[in-house]
């Protein structure tokens, strides 16, 4: 399977843990924002998208079945995921 290199990024951190995770908790690791960021920090616009992708790239790795979500949220938590078994 072929995967981008922002999938296997985010998807080595999720396999990583020995916990069901919140995939957003990585993407400040994965993207962090710039000393002093802020909304109006001249490259705020372009960190906020990059975030924003982040969201779609883990929701891509959801419907190909590479996460599983075993913790839904519940309106009081995220939704806790963990790296789904291929084998």
């Amino acid at each position: 399977m072929v995967l981008s290199t922002d999938e296997r990024s985010l998807l080595t951190l999720i396999t990583k843990s020995s916990e069901p995770v919140v995939m957003s908790d990585f993407f400040h690791e994965l993207s962090p924002p710039a000393p002093g960021m802020n909304e109006h920090h001249p490259g705020h616009e372009e960190w906020l998208l990059r975030q924003i992708e982040w969201h779609r790239i883990s929701v891509g790795l959801w419907q190909r079945d590479l996460v599983r979500v075993v913790i839904p949220a519940n309106g009081e938590g995220c939704r806790s995921s963990e790296g789904a078994s291929l084998g």
